[in-house]
């Protein structure tokens, strides 16, 4: 009989004293959240959740967290994989510091999600503008405006917690609603700016929900959002939503705002005949594809002075797409010549239709920013207040916004790590190893020579020592 070769190299395991680092490419996440002054401001912001004498101040317990579950941590317990190894990581918090951190946070909730705003909102001040013209902010103009997607998700909860419901799926958990900004197929992924914890049972058209989670997000913007009185300055911003946002309360707070939006809309069974001349093309123009060329098959139309709206914000007007049914799709009694009729909503400045349809429907990439915020901490809430709940969240929210800045100000705009999601990071850049080594009383963290990301790992460090010398002693504002 012969005997196969083994796929892999059977070696003996033994185990060292040594300094020997796991998840050493995570180094690059700490070393940015120094250059951004993280600990100043957090003392600043959130100075009172600890004794004035204790050893982990709020910096260093938000750090700590922010970047385990940015390295794929899922518990306040997997902050052992820092403890192990302090040469890098410091000095970590015990698991009962941090759950007294979280009882604090949770008898304070209004004033801790005060102190994380701010707080937020002074990092992303300053990574957009280490960003410089490839920031958000930069590009902002009322015909291209930054973009901010509202969106609903579920969350499993297996356990009775606080404030837990049955959900429209029949699961049983909560229903987060969260707010993110789209940097566009060409600049990146985006970032998230709110994340409003509900129980699973929330409705998914609430207009105050739709309020409070945009009031949220724009109080996190930088300083250049908004007028020298303190009001927002909208112009320069579009909400994007589904359905759910298109009630007349939510759009009229919108355009008070002065914000500009783009929200889907279900045409009524009792309008469908309005648009029963959908063979005839002449009217319409052809659906642009992802990448802006015209599509043969799909044509979009502003149906405005067909479709009446009423008591809806003045400028708003109705878009309407049509489309072959897809492979497996159910017809339904809408459904003309064969054809998918959806529309939106918009007040936008911009009258092409192709355009406006093509940026609408771009509100898809905002699943894949909610699937990251999962895989960051949102995806296992893991304490039985709600309020503790709501805090871990937002340091979820952090932990993913991390990843975001992190592409935004240090991968230059050509490269392919600027698009990558936080799974391919930690694969490729954050499970490099290394090994630490004392020379001199200097010491050094040693990654291979045979990295694959090696050139992406330099380019990085040196654009967080970039970071670090442009960033105020004080680092307060």
């Amino acid at each position: 009989m012969t005997i196969l070769p083994s796929v892999f190299p059977s070696l003996p395991v033994a185990f060292t004293g040594q300094s020997l680092i796991s998840h050493a490419g995570t180094q690059l996440v700490s070393s940015f959240i120094d250059a951004l002054g993280f600990r100043e401001l957090c003392e600043d912001r959130l100075g009172q959740f600890t004794p004035a004498g204790a050893r982990h101040r709020p910096g260093t317990l938000l750090g700590q967290l922010a970047l385990m579950l940015a390295a794929g941590g899922e518990h306040v317990s997997d902050l052992d994989m820092f403890r192990t190894q302090a040469g890098v990581f410091g000095t970590v918090a015990s698991n009962a510091t941090v759950s007294r951190f979280f009882d604090r946070t949770a008898a304070n909730p209004d004033a801790f999600a005060h102190g994380a705003q701010t707080l937020t909102r002074l990092l992303r001040t300053r990574v957009w503008d280490a960003a410089g013209e490839h920031s958000p902010g930069a590009r902002a103009t009322p015909a291209d405006p930054v973009i901010i997607d509202l969106d609903a998700t579920l969350v499993a909860s297996h356990s009775d917690k606080e404030r837990v419901a049955g959900d429209y799926k029949g699961g049983y958990g909560f229903a987060p609603f969260t707010a993110s900004i789209d940097y566009g197929t060409k600049h990146g992924t985006g970032e998230i700016l709110a994340c409003l914890l509900r129980p699973g049972n929330a409705g998914a058209n609430n207009a105050d929900d739709h309020i409070e989670v945009f009031t949220t997000a724009v109080n996190q913007l930088p300083d250049g959002f908004f007028h020298p009185d303190g009001t927002l300055n909208g112009k320069n911003i579009l909400v994007r939503t589904d359905s759910a946002g298109a009630s007349r309360k939510f759009l009229w707070h919108l355009h008070h705002a002065g914000a500009q939006f783009s929200v889907s809309y279900p045409v009524p069974a009792g309008k469908a005949h309005m648009v029963d001349w959908i063979s005839d093309k002449q009217y319409w123009e052809p659906a642009l594809d992802a990448e802006g060329n015209d599509r043969t098959d799909a044509w979009v139309i502003n149906a405005t002075d067909v479709i009446t709206l009423k008591d809806y914000p003045p400028g708003t007007n109705i878009y309407l797409r049509a489309e072959p049914l897809h492979p497996g799709a159910q017809p339904t009694l809408l459904d003309i010549d064969g054809h998918r009729i959806t529309a939106f909503l918009t007040n936008s400045p911009r009258w092409r239709g192709p355009f406006l349809d093509a940026r609408h429907r771009g509100r898809g990439r905002c699943e894949n920013r909610i699937k990251t915020l999962k895989n960051t901490g949102l995806g296992k809430l893991p304490f039985a207040s709600f309020t503790a709940n709501q805090a871990w969240a937002t340091i979820s929210a952090l932990a993913s916004n991390l990843i975001s800045w992190l592409q935004l100000s240090t991968i230059p705009a050509t490269h392919r790590a600027r698009f990558w999601d936080v799974k391919r990071f930690r694969y490729r850049l954050f499970a490099t190893a290394g090994k630490l080594t004392r020379h001199g009383r200097k010491t050094t963290l040693l990654l291979p020579e045979l990295a694959p990301e090696k050139n992406l790992i330099i380019t990085i460090n040196d654009a967080i020592t970039s970071l670090a010398e442009r960033q105020p002693e004080a680092a307060l504002r």
